[in-house]
């Protein structure tokens, strides 16, 4: 996958450095992967949660954080549409 938004990563972890580890490891399977349906993502992440418009959260580092994505599948293009806390995830789904 074609990851964008990589600085919104970098941005996180200056804040957040205990989930370094977590997004560097994540980031090398995603550019390695070649996701063409939400069934094969969730194969290589069971605990992702699939949403509508081809978006996807993962709890990051044992769902300390979450990180919200969008995929395009079709053109393997995956974009970071924003990374939070619990608390900011919380505001997300209203």
């Amino acid at each position: 996958m074609v990851v964008v938004g990589r600085d919104k990563i970098d941005a996180f972890m200056r804040m957040h450095a205990d989930s370094r580890k977590w997004f560097e490891a994540w980031l090398a399977e995603a550019e390695h992967a070649n996701w063409k349906s939400p069934v094969e993502l969730k194969a290589a992440y069971p605990k992702a949660s699939i949403l509508p418009q081809n978006r996807v959260i993962f709890d990051v580092k044992g769902n300390d954080y979450r990180m919200e994505v969008a995929i395009a599948y079709k053109t393997g293009h995956l974009a970071i549409v924003r990374i939070g806390t619990h608390k900011e995830y919380d505001s997300w789904i209203r």
